[in-house]
């Protein structure tokens, strides 16, 4: 009989998810890192986009290759969260300097703490724990950095887009390392680890 194994908390197709986020990361990183023009205004266009993008992704991706009920409603919220607080973001685009710090800051803690729990919830698995932790513990520490660094829009914009490309280089390597994890995780669950004694009775020597 097979060892019952811990369930996966991924589908098999979760691996598109952290590669899509990855991906929605990688232009607004761009167009910080090349660009001049670090104000606030920018800073806020940058974020809304982001977020927004994000957040879609999550809430139409997540709860659909996330296999358990609790991590599917966590990634939810996240997703939702990220929706509104790129929304707003946008819709206030022109709010200044002040505004970028707030809507970063509590998009930030936010999230962030909804991912450092999501990892620390599953963290008897390697994949995906120090994935969720990782981008979790980054994000939060992007929100602390906000609250704690001199209000200067140069700095808080390339911050911001500093976090960026930390996402668009961490993020597909976690989202392939699950991909090729998988696989492996499917044959070890299939191969039986403790086979039960076998009960033959002696031969009747008499018999013979």
């Amino acid at each position: 009989m097979a060892n019952a194994q811990a369930p996966s908390h991924v589908g098999s197709g979760y691996w598109s998810v952290a590669v899509g986020r990855a991906l929605i990361a990688v232009v607004p990183a761009a167009i910080i890192t090349f660009n001049r023009d670090h104000s606030a205004q920018l800073g806020l266009l940058v974020f809304g986009v982001f977020a927004l993008a994000s957040g879609l992704l999550l809430v139409l991706t997540g709860p659909r290759t996330l296999t358990v009920a609790a991590d599917r409603s966590l990634f939810l919220i996240q997703g939702i969260v990220s929706m509104v607080a790129g929304a707003a973001a946008l819709g206030f685009h022109a709010g200044g300097h002040g505004f970028f710090l707030f809507i970063v800051s509590v998009w930030g803690a936010v999230t962030g703490f909804l991912e450092i729990y999501a990892g620390i919830r599953v963290r008897k698995r390697p994949l995906p724990a120090k994935d969720w932790l990782y981008t979790g513990i980054g994000t939060a520490i992007l929100a602390l950095l906000f609250l704690l660094l001199p209000p200067n829009p140069v700095v808080s914009v390339g911050l911001f887009g500093a976090y960026l490309v930390f996402l668009a280089v961490f993020l597909p390597i976690a989202g392939l390392s699950i991909k090729w994890d998988s696989p492996r995780q499917r044959r070890d669950a299939a191969v039986p680890t403790n086979t039960a004694p076998t009960n033959t009775a002696p031969k009747d020597l008499d018999s013979l």
